[in-house]
């Protein structure tokens, strides 16, 4: 079935009133889950083949985030779905007021590679949850996950609800001719505004979630070696290949030295002393970012790893220091394997950075000082993030997850993934039996000055 097909049938379902009811949700949300427990070998093998992930992996950032989000919509539909009443202003007395939650429509997720289960099934479970129909695009890069998804979802899930729909710019530009009701879009800045001008020409809405230079900023009265730990983690967890994994890393000049040991030691405790713990590290996903990659690592600058083996798309965790804010390796977002360390006297100096730079999508601060902290939450601006901790923050599904400015519009996780595929109807309910008399001529002064008792 092809897309236009997938398409017309969803859109003829979608006016049918078939997704409104909150029991068809849940059995579609169920009906998702049970294919893909049932068939969880067949995904493990699929994305192993892609990047050499190892299953349990697979199962921390990939699998069980997508069955906690479909276990959240279906506990909470009811509760997010309602209707709700709110304050009616003295003014149109004797009135009620509520907001009505509707879906959108047919709308279009368009996933990334580098999480491409999650990244692709999370937001059409919101979809759904919402009351829509998706269809939904895998990125090629993936191509055995995308190919795992496309056969398992077409089979058992039907079409008229949910479609995935496999291939590269090429099907992914016949999608975007198509008019959506909604598109939701991961991927790269470069990318997010290509997609975002071909929505334009429909006025379709969209929510863009992409990425940007995530800084850590490591203080002096930090809990160091945790610190570092956490960092380590964050940042090489599936090799560096993610929109929240720390960019580079600031450090208090005091302790620069401490935290590249700490780094060093932890990298070797995680991956190998001579990187032989292969299953706990994945591939980059194409040869031609491994040469991006590459050619960001400066020799004269390494202090940990900086080894590449091309024909196995292996990128040893590598840690630069000496790097300073003009280094090209900070031009762009990484999205690898490559932790710059840069250094500070003063928090002014890298806040002043992250400021004059576009807005990252993550930020994530050291420290036991509440009021150091508080500042850099209150005063610099980015997505969202976490103190004394990396990236965990994008599993909790009652944090809205998204970015801001060049790094995304919009959010999506748990009720704010279901608010994103809804549209909220403000009704007032008025009754027959009282009419006021000010809104109609004539119009006086004794009038206005009542109406401005009422209004303001």
């Amino acid at each position: 079935m092809g897309h236009r097909e997938a398409l017309r049938r969803q859109r003829d379902f979608f006016k049918s009133n078939g997704t409104r009811s909150i029991p068809f949700r849940v059995s579609q949300l169920k009906r998702l889950g049970e294919i893909l427990r049932r068939h969880e070998t067949a995904l493990y093998e699929a994305i192993q083949l892609d990047f050499g992930k190892s299953r349990f992996e697979t199962c921390m950032t990939e699998l069980a985030l997508i069955h906690g989000e479909i276990n959240l919509a279906i506990r909470n539909l009811p509760y997010w779905s309602r209707k709700r009443r709110v304050p009616t202003n003295l003014a149109n007395f004797p009135a009620r007021s509520f907001i009505i939650p509707e879906p959108l429509g047919n709308t279009l997720v368009i996933g990334a590679w580098n999480f491409p289960y999650q990244l692709s099934l999370i937001p059409a479970i919101s979809a759904i949850a919402a009351g829509c129909t998706v269809i939904v695009k895998p990125s090629e890069l993936s191509s055995n996950a995308s190919h795992a998804m496309a056969e398992l979802i077409n089979e058992a899930m039907d079409p008229a609800v949910i479609r995935v729909v496999e291939g590269g710019a090429p099907e992914t530009t016949q999608l975007l001719d198509e008019r959506f009701d909604k598109v939701f879009f991961t991927g790269s800045t470069s990318v997010g505004r290509i997609v975002y001008q071909a929505a334009a020409r429909h006025l379709t809405p969209v929510t863009l979630e992409l990425g940007g230079q995530n800084p850590a900023i490591v203080l002096q009265d930090c809990a160091l070696p945790m610190a570092a730990r956490r960092i380590t983690w964050g940042k090489f967890l599936n090799a560096g290949q993610s929109c929240v994994a720390p960019n580079h890393v600031w450090v208090h000049r005091s302790l620069e030295d401490e935290l590249l040991s700490q780094l060093r030691s932890w990298i070797q405790r995680l991956f190998g002393e001579n990187w032989s713990s292969r299953e706990n590290y994945v591939r980059i996903i194409s040869d031609k970012h491994v040469d991006r990659l590459a050619a960001l690592i400066d020799p004269e600058k390494v202090f940990v790893g900086g080894r590449v083996e091309r024909e196995e798309r292996f990128i040893q965790p590598t840690v630069l220091r000496g790097v300073t804010p003009e280094d090209p390796v900070l031009e762009d977002e990484l999205f690898g394997p490559i932790l710059p360390v840069l250094t500070f006297e003063d928090i002014e100096e890298p806040m002043e950075h992250i400021k004059s730079r576009p807005r990252p999508l993550a930020l994530y601060v050291f420290s036991r000082c509440r009021r150091t902290i508080d500042k850099i939450l209150t005063e610099v601006p980015f997505g969202g993030g976490a103190v004394n901790d990396t990236v965990l923050h994008f599993t909790n599904p009652h944090l809205p997850f998204g970015g801001v400015g060049q790094s995304g519009i919009g959010s999506c996780h748990g009720e704010a993934g279901f608010r994103t595929f809804s549209h909220f109807k403000s009704i007032l309910d008025k009754p027959c039996w009282f009419e006021p008399f000010l809104k109609y001529p004539p119009y006086t002064r004794t009038k206005q000055k009542l109406l401005q008792l009422l209004l303001e």
